[in-house]
């Protein structure tokens, strides 16, 4: 079993638990950083809230069912997904885009890879 990384994203009181692959968890941390920077650039009608990572961790076990652990290549597409949607006119949102897409295609890669074997 790969060795996995947990982040807890917080959007006012709600959480979110993503599971990236350990060697990849830092690149979602900063580009969730790089997004909170430059959403407030942005000058769409409709920008798609954005939690804030606050804590990553080695080792998650949920108790309950109040929360759900999302896979981080899911977490990706429905972060693409809302970005695309997004009707930038000023702020060149493609660089965002790619940003999101280039970790997105490393994490597609590396499912393919691990679970190929």
């Amino acid at each position: 079993m790969p060795k996995m990384r947990y982040a807890i994203l917080q959007l006012d009181n709600q959480l979110e638990f993503v599971a990236m692959p350990s060697s990849y968890s830092y690149q979602l941390t900063a580009l969730n950083q790089r997004l909170h920077k430059e959403v407030d650039k942005l000058t769409a009608d409709h920008i798609p809230q954005l939690p804030r990572v606050i804590a990553e961790c080695d080792d998650l076990e949920l108790v309950g069912t109040t929360y759900t652990l999302i896979q981080g290549l899911d977490y990706l597409n429905r972060l693409e997904q809302s970005f695309a949607a997004i009707q930038e006119k000023t702020y060149p949102l493609v660089s965002l885009l790619t940003e999101i897409r280039a970790l997105q295609a490393q994490l597609e890669q590396w499912y393919e890879e691990e679970f190929e074997a």
